[in-house]
């Protein structure tokens, strides 16, 4: 059986590159982590989520 996702962030907001810092606006219906930048190749992390915490903890510290 397949993995079902639930995602509660609402619509509207960004995603970005934890990497190089690229945003673009965050598209209904698609997870950000299943976007690539353009610029690096890495997954996107959308704002304000579990994943964006977590980067912002490990980069204070």
């Amino acid at each position: 059986m397949p993995q079902q996702r639930q995602h509660d962030m609402g619509t509207g907001g960004a995603c970005f590159c934890p990497k190089c810092e690229y945003r673009a606006e965050h598209q209904r219906g698609v997870p950000c982590q299943d976007e690539r930048c353009p610029h690096c190749g890495a997954k996107l992390i959308r704002e304000g989520s579990h994943h964006d915490a977590l980067l912002q903890q490990k980069r204070q510290g």
